[in-house]
């Protein structure tokens, strides 16, 4: 007697589809392990060894924050060192990025063809950042940019030159640059967000006869408090591994004077062109990216993942938007 045909197999334990489950992991973990976690804990490592091979504790961080290279206010005119000039980056291009972004979200939100624009305006942030470096060298060109004739135009003639041949320009024409480079990110972003937000709280905050900057202050701003998190955590990690638009607008020094170098570009120098090689140097810049990286990504993303702590009464909307409005 045969037997019957799509007989029911016998189920598998518990235990046998954990370990089923636990095998798809292998692989992913096996190639986090080694292209992630061994060459991180190898650079920190080698951050607190000599060149001979010797425990050095500390000296190579000293050395390295002590080199005017990396921190030089020795002189009012810039190059500042590699650390002020991110820190300058970030003080510049994320609030000018943010906030452009918002604006052009919000102004965008109710335009007719506003998904071409909004396209046109994202083309900067799929571009790759070595062309976009290339570009802004013949934007700031003396002869041909587009920025340098402008200025001339108005009669500005004292920007009217070649503005990444001088120290004084160069940094900050790549930081205005990269606010068109990174803008369509947070436009695009707050897009979603400002879409999020339901229409009954504009609705009566209009019927309240709240004003239009009034309503953004009490209402939009802080309702969009979550997205704003995402672009600023974003927006920081970006700033803080700048490398290939600097390299490709200036050059491997930074520019004139390494007035526009950051850390990045640092430790490619200490590792890659500096003749003999500084491995360990480059494991320290390598290791201060990685913990400034760590630092600020941790506390943006807890607050994201936490929030604000929620209020335990209820909230009416119309009195509830009068009490934000003061009305």
């Amino acid at each position: 007697m045969t037997r019957r045909a799509g007989r029911r197999t016998r189920p598998r334990s518990r235990d046998a589809r954990k370990l089923m489950r636990a095998a798809f992991f292998v692989p992913a973990v096996f190639l986090l392990v080694l292209l992630v976690v061994y060459p991180v804990a190898q650079t920190v490592y080698l951050s607190f060894f000599s060149r001979s091979g010797q425990f050095a504790g500390l000296d190579n961080y000293g050395a390295v924050l002590s080199d005017r290279d990396t921190i030089d206010l020795s002189d009012t005119r810039l190059p500042y060192g590699t650390l002020i000039h991110n820190a300058i980056w970030i003080s510049i291009h994320l609030p000018l990025s943010l906030f452009t972004g918002l604006f052009l979200a919000l102004t965008l939100q109710k335009v007719r063809g506003a998904a071409i624009v909004k396209s046109m305006i994202f083309l900067g942030m799929v571009t790759p950042l070595v062309v976009g470096g290339i570009i802004l060298r013949f934007l700031f060109d003396e002869r041909s940019g587009i920025v340098p004739v402008g200025l001339g135009l108005l009669g500005v003639h004292s920007l009217a030159i070649q503005w990444t041949a001088f120290p004084a320009t160069l940094l900050f024409g790549l930081i205005l640059g990269s606010v068109w480079l990174w803008t369509g990110f947070s436009m695009i972003v707050y897009s979603a967000g400002v879409t999020t937000i339901p229409r009954d709280y504009f609705e009566a905050a209009l019927i309240d006869g709240a004003s239009s900057w009034r309503t953004f202050r009490k209402i939009t701003w802080p309702l969009l408090r979550p997205i704003t998190l995402v672009v600023v955590t974003m927006t920081l990690l970006w700033e803080l591994k700048l490398f290939d638009i600097v390299i490709a607008a200036a050059d491997p020094g930074g520019g004139v004077s390494g007035a526009a170098d950051v850390l990045a570009l640092q430790m490619f120098r200490y590792g890659f062109v500096n003749i003999p090689r500084q491995y360990n140097e480059a494991a320290v810049v390598a290791t201060l990216l990685t913990f400034l990286t760590l630092v600020i990504a941790g506390s943006l993303f807890r607050r994201i993942l936490l929030g604000a702590p929620k209020k335990k009464r209820r909230f009416h909307l119309v009195g509830g938007l009068r009490r934000m409005l003061h009305i």
